[in-house]
């Protein structure tokens, strides 16, 4: 018997240990306190404060945690932004959103629909359609019209877009023309989380939309529901903001890694 199998074996369940002690000390420093010591690291994660300290070290010279010079304190450091954007940056967000999409449209029969910021707009990237037989149609690349939308009124109130001074182009009778009433609207959806559009954009179509922020709280995709104005209601809207934004919160955390 080859006599280096067991001290392999013991050797492989200590790096694996020393891995887990890492992770812990990772997640300690990711809590509500942004800096932590060596000794209350030590006592959150159980690991004694030599062990502690090292560990400190190794994942300092690897930028995943930094000292902060003026208390002596560990906080994570930009290593980890770095790595967290590869992960994101391999993330399709059509993937990620599609099971959201298909469970609004079970849930409303109406359209969902996914969107991206591109520039000054939101640009429709992917959408489930109603079943029903009179159905509110999507359009693969289509932008938002920022003051007539929903998904565009979201894009305007999370992204910080100046929405000028002047008159803005009226679609229907109901768009809001007004920047200061838009400005007004934009408060409420950044308030209440979700905005809305009633025949704004065209005359015989609502719709209703909430954002998705990635890990650094920014604006990453606007889901949306729409649907005719005669069945998709303002009763209704409302009642869908509720679920709608349930499940831009759930895809914010995945990208957050929540």
């Amino acid at each position: 018997m080859d006599g280096s199998t067991a001290p392999r074996g013991r050797e492989s369940t200590r790096r694996i240990a020393a891995v887990e002690r890492a992770v812990a000390v990772l997640e300690a420093l990711s809590g509500p306190a942004d800096e932590l010591g060596t000794n209350e690291l030590a006592r959150r994660t159980g690991v004694n404060p030599s062990t502690v300290s090292r560990m400190l070290a190794t994942l300092a010279d690897a930028g995943l945690v930094e000292q902060v010079a003026a208390s002596g304190r560990y906080r994570l450091g930009v290593r980890l932004v770095q790595l967290g954007n590869a992960v994101v940056a391999r993330l399709d967000l059509r993937d990620l959103g599609r099971p959201h999409l298909q469970e609004l449209v079970a849930a409303t029969g109406e359209t969902a629909t996914l969107s991206l910021p591109a520039g000054d707009e939101a640009v429709t990237v992917d959408y489930v359609q109603s079943p029903a037989s009179v159905q509110s149609v999507a359009q693969l690349g289509r932008p938002s019209v920022g003051h007539a939308t929903a998904t565009g009124k979201v894009m305007l109130a999370f992204v910080g877009r100046d929405v000028g001074t002047g008159t803005l182009t009226p679609y229907t009778p109901r768009t809001i023309v007004d920047p200061h009433r838009l400005a007004d609207e934009l408060d409420v959806v950044r308030r209440r989380g979700w905005a809305a559009a009633e025949g704004e954009r065209e005359p015989d179509l609502n719709a209703v939309a909430a954002p998705v922020t990635d890990g650094r709280d920014e604006l990453a995709a606007i889901v949306g529901v729409q649907g005719p104005a005669s069945r998709f209601t303002t009763e209704r809207l409302e009642a869908t903001a509720s679920a709608l934004v349930q499940h831009a919160q759930a895809l914010s955390a995945t990208l957050s890694g929540r």
